[in-house]
């Protein structure tokens, strides 16, 4: 069976949440597996004290309930820990590149960490599953693996069964190599500059992904209304797109200034 190609060890993980709001919404479970070059494994799996009531709905989804964690750690006391483990790894997950890895840059950004995962690869399974054959976790599960995925929505199952579909995938599209960069790209749809796509990268340029200036490039708009991104600031977006905006306009402010950049 074809195995991953690896430079540098690549962390698989999944997330259990309070909901799907990446400004708002809290991890109470977390499972991250990391793969060495040499094919070791080792594992960070912890649940999680959102600090906020985790609604009824999403209980019925994961199973997590207030009282689960109430007795576990915040986010905020395991997140240097978690940070230095994860130092270095390329990532991979199951929609993870959407939802998962949006929502784990937020907590760390709110515990003050300054995350940048651009420099990383990331492979997004249900990516490959997509543009292959179109189905759910679950199916993909019984399609590749001829398993019935149990424990559906515990985390450490999900990622332990993304591994898996992964693997199988490899085995079954051989055409698609075993080398993280190439999956990184393949499971890439678009270049884009913030976690939540609200500013993509359209022709070397970033440019606004939503609203009335959707299409425009994010220097334009700044140039012509300046109070646009004093709105976006004080608005209700992820504190992840607050920090790229806020790198664009120093980098105008320094290109204004004549130095370089």
């Amino acid at each position: 069976m074809p195995k991953l190609t690896l430079k540098r060890p690549i962390i698989f993980f999944d997330l259990e949440t309070t909901g799907t709001d990446h400004a708002k919404d809290r991890i109470v479970e977390l499972a991250l597996i990391k793969i060495a070059p040499d094919g070791k494994r080792d594992r960070f799996v912890k649940r999680v004290n959102p600090g906020i009531p985790i609604p009824a709905e999403t209980t019925a989804i994961h199973g997590i309930t207030d009282e689960d964690v109430k007795n576990c750690p915040t986010f905020r006391q395991i997140a240097h820990t978690l940070f230095d483990w994860m130092r270095g790894c390329d990532l991979g997950g199951y929609n993870s590149s959407k939802f998962d890895l949006p929502l784990l840059a937020e907590e760390f950004l709110r515990c003050d960490i300054n995350v940048d995962f651009t420099e990383r690869h990331m492979i997004d399974v249900q990516q490959i599953f997509f543009k292959m054959e179109a189905r759910t976790l679950s199916a993909a599960y019984s399609f590749y693996c001829s398993k019935e995925l149990t424990n559906a929505h515990s985390a450490e199952a999900d990622i332990e069964a993304t591994i898996e579909v992964l693997e199988a995938q490899l085995e079954r599209y051989q055409q698609l190599g075993a080398d993280v960069p190439a999956l990184h790209k393949f499971t890439t749809n678009e270049e884009y500059v913030d976690y939540a796509r609200r500013i993509v990268m359209k022709d070397g340029h970033p440019v606004f992904n939503f609203g009335k200036h959707k299409g425009r490039r994010v220097e334009d708009v700044f140039t012509e209304e300046p109070q646009y991104y004093d709105w976006m600031m004080q608005a209700d977006f992820a504190l992840h797109t607050k920090q790229k905006i806020s790198e664009i306009l120093n980098r105008m402010k320094l290109g204004r200034s004549g130095l370089k950049v």
